[in-house]
């Protein structure tokens, strides 16, 4: 997971340049970043070259489309997914939860309900990674952990 700076930094992901247009000016409007990407092949280049905090992915795009690679994300990333899909019955976005999105959100749909949902999986990302950095500062601290004839070296991880 990127390392959450000031300004958050969102990636767009979706073939709709016009909505993608919205939304970029819709959320940079609430100092966040934004990147866009019209297809996966995109998305992947950005990625690999900056620290994203959060992605909205649509599902329907020429090429790969957004579970796929939603999917192969997740064996790799931990990114935050929203999904944007015109795929909106219960089937369709319970098989986006399941491989691995973090919300889904069926278009057509409010700004304002976006802007919610963004700013929900951003705090709880963020206090993630605070309790997972606090936790190993803890951890540091504790030379060994010692019990009947075992002793655990935490900085040798054994």
């Amino acid at each position: 997971m990127a390392y959450m700076t000031e300004q958050p930094h969102i990636l767009i992901v979706d073939d709709d340049k016009q909505l993608c247009e919205l939304l970029q000016d819709f959320l940079g409007q609430f100092a966040y970043r934004i990147t866009t990407a019209c297809n996966t092949q995109q998305a992947e280049k950005i990625l690999q070259k900056s620290n994203i905090d959060l992605m909205v992915l649509d599902v329907m795009m020429p090429g790969e489309d957004g579970l796929s690679f939603c999917r192969r994300l997740r064996e790799t990333s931990g990114v935050p997914v929203i999904i944007l899909s015109a795929m909106g019955e219960e089937a369709d976005r319970i098989v986006g939860l399941e491989i691995g999105a973090d919300d889904y959100l069926a278009k057509p749909f409010s700004p304002r309900e976006l802007l919610a949902r963004v700013k929900a999986l951003l705090r709880r990302s963020s206090g993630e990674l605070q309790a997972a950095e606090h936790l190993s500062s803890r951890l540091a601290v504790l030379p060994d952990i010692k019990f009947l004839d075992w002793k655990i070296d935490l900085n040798k991880h054994c």
